[in-house]
């Protein structure tokens, strides 16, 4: 097995790089009619946000909990909230979701 120093962790750990994830939940208004059409737009956002380089991983869950995805962005936390605050599914109440500040493992990265 391979041996990793102190020394080595230290200097990986000065590697690090901030991101925000967003932990995106099911909110009031999921079931309305013509939630659908709410979530599409709310996914084109996401298609503009990764082309814009802000939303680097976008991960639906799908597993039937409370939770509707994870996003890990390229942008601080002040940033990602005004962001969220104005997708068409938060706004609606179709969507909820909490922020959480992250680093990068040392050694990872997401694109630029």
């Amino acid at each position: 097995m391979t041996q990793i120093t102190d020394e080595f962790m230290m200097q990986m750990m000065a590697t690090t790089k901030g991101y925000s994830v967003v932990i995106l939940k099911s909110g009031p208004n999921r079931n309305m009619d013509g939630v659908e059409r709410i979530i599409w737009e709310h996914g084109r956002r996401n298609f503009v946000l990764r082309e814009e380089g802000v939303l680097s991983i976008v991960c639906p869950v799908i597993d039937g909990s409370e939770i509707a995805g994870i996003g890990i962005f390229n942008a601080d936390l002040d940033e990602v909230r005004r962001i969220m605050d104005e997708d068409p599914g938060v706004k609606a109440g179709v969507f909820v979701y909490d922020i959480h500040a992250s680093r990068s493992f040392p050694g990872d990265s997401l694109p630029k």
